[in-house]
């Protein structure tokens, strides 16, 4: 059976909120720059996600720094994104990367995204934002912030780890994240390799070369993360954002406002219901890719199962589905298993389960 699959690619912009001058160097001095602790209060690859990294080509190609394709043309920050918009409504805070004291910031502009506005204002593409000074021309900013959650303003002085905000959905962006950035006199780097945004070469990548064809891997030495940060930030080139079952031919802007849940545990479904949906949304999918999605129920036995190759490299997959009943009747009741795995060639990139209870 062939599974539908609908694909977008997920947009976001980091654009700094306006400083009073950009002075130029010919080196920006890396032994000065701040070492940079985990910008987000959440279990990366559990419940949050980076879903962007900076786009390490400087022409017009897209390439991250480990030669896969986590991110856009001209990105130039990282994005720390959520699985749905229900964790957002939950609260999940953005903290300071490093001391220093916030220079700017903005609040006030609504959570939706321009698949429904159509946009951002002029000028006000990072949405509301938070920019915290570092000294010596070091700083970072974190964009896209829920409305009403800024509780930081100009002058205070905060530490690593000191809450500024929440993940949102302000500004030029359609899916919940923050956009964290840094830069030195105006220069924007890329905070996992230290390397100026849109200076030398671009990588150079054979294919299935680099951290991007090798599932997990570590950071370069030149990074600006933490001991601990980069340990935890180990490039990831894909990750399950949800999946589960669904009361309904699933669809694709319901699993993504949280109805279905999605995370260990979906949400309950009632026997009686008439149709069983199975889901499922990734990101990072290459082409060529392969994805098993299948549905055991509480006996143990496979109620579905259906395989499928990623027609080109995407940034976001869903799959949805619905799952024939085995007799007639309500549901058997009891803990459903949705599996879902991806392979690339010869290698399992992710094999994750979430359980399902029919009650």
């Amino acid at each position: 059976m062939r599974v539908p699959v609908h694909y977008r690619w997920g947009f976001a912009a980091l654009v700094f909120l306006p400083s009073a001058g950009t002075a130029q160097s010919p080196a920006i001095p890396l032994r000065d720059a701040p070492r940079l602790e985990l910008p987000v209060r959440c279990r990366i690859g559990t419940d949050c996600f980076v879903q962007n990294y900076v786009d390490a080509d400087p022409g017009p190609g897209m390439r991250d720094f480990a030669c896969g394709r986590l991110t856009y043309d001209g990105h130039k920050g990282t994005d720390f994104r959520l699985p749905d918009l229900e964790a957002m409504r939950r609260g999940v805070a953005v903290v300071a990367a490093a001391p220093g004291t916030v220079a700017r910031v903005r609040d006030g502009m609504e959570d939706v995204s321009i698949r429904q506005s159509g946009g951002a204002p002029a000028g006000y593409d990072a949405g509301n934002a938070v920019v915290v000074d570092h000294g010596d021309g070091w700083e970072t900013q974190y964009s896209h912030l829920k409305r009403g959650s800024v509780i930081v303003k100009p002058g205070d002085r905060v530490e690593a780890g000191t809450p500024l905000g929440q993940i949102g959905l302000s500004g030029k962006t359609e899916f919940p994240h923050v956009d964290f950035g840094i830069r030195h006199d105006g220069r924007t780097l890329d905070p996992y390799t230290g390397k100026e945004v849109g200076s030398g070469e671009a990588p150079s990548c054979a294919a299935d070369q680099g951290a991007a064809g090798k599932g997990a891997a570590a950071l370069p030495p030149e990074t600006l993360w933490s001991g601990d940060a980069r340990r935890t930030l180990a490039y990831r080139p894909s990750a399950l954002l949800g999946a589960g079952l669904a009361p309904e031919a699933p669809k694709a802007e319901v699993a993504r406002d949280g109805g279905y849940g999605g995370g260990n545990d979906g949400k309950p479904l009632p026997a009686g219901t008439p149709t069983l949906g199975v889901w499922a949304e990734l990101m990072g999918g290459r082409q060529g890719d392969r994805v098993t999605l299948e549905v055991t129920g509480p006996d143990g036995r496979r109620l579905f199962r259906s395989e499928g190759a990623v027609p080109r490299p995407l940034a976001v997959l869903f799959f949805g589905t619905e799952v024939k009943k085995p007799a007639p009747g309500p549901w058997a009741p009891g803990p459903y298993r949705v599996t879902v795995t991806l392979r690339h060639g010869d290698e399992t990139v992710l094999r994750e389960e979430r359980r399902v209870e029919v009650r």
